[in-house]
């Protein structure tokens, strides 16, 4: 009777280790399942990035032509502006200085003819 116990313990003990190597597989396969699935999700949301990218710099690119269009008439008509006030500078410039300097230099003080004082 007792081997037949000790047989019928061993065969529990031996299911009993079947049953953590399978539970113990499940584990693995599971975890393993799960860091596939973040590494997929990961590309996914890499793929998803890189096209809304993409769309973002077409999108940007069609709509910026006309913004540097403006942008480079503004710079010329600029240009335009400053060329004119060299020009400008040069032919009236020392005479505009020489106007400063006797305005400053020359000073005529005048008398009120009478003083108000505040009230």
């Amino acid at each position: 009777m007792s081997a037949q116990n000790s047989a019928g313990i061993q065969t529990l003990l031996d299911a009993e280790r079947e049953a953590q190597r399978i539970v113990q597989k499940a584990r693995e396969y599971r975890t393993k399942r799960v860091k596939d699935a973040r590494s997929e999700a990961q590309k996914e949301i890499e793929d998803y990035r890189q096209k809304k990218d993409d769309e973002f710099k077409a999108f940007e690119k069609e709509h910026s032509s006309g913004n540097k269009k403006a942008e480079e008439d503004a710079d010329k008509e600029a240009e335009a502006k400053l060329e004119e006030i060299n020009q400008i500078g040069e032919k009236t410039g020392s005479k505009v200085v020489e106007d400063l300097l006797r305005a400053v230099m020359d000073v005529q003080p005048i008398v009120p003819d009478r003083i108000e004082v505040p009230q």
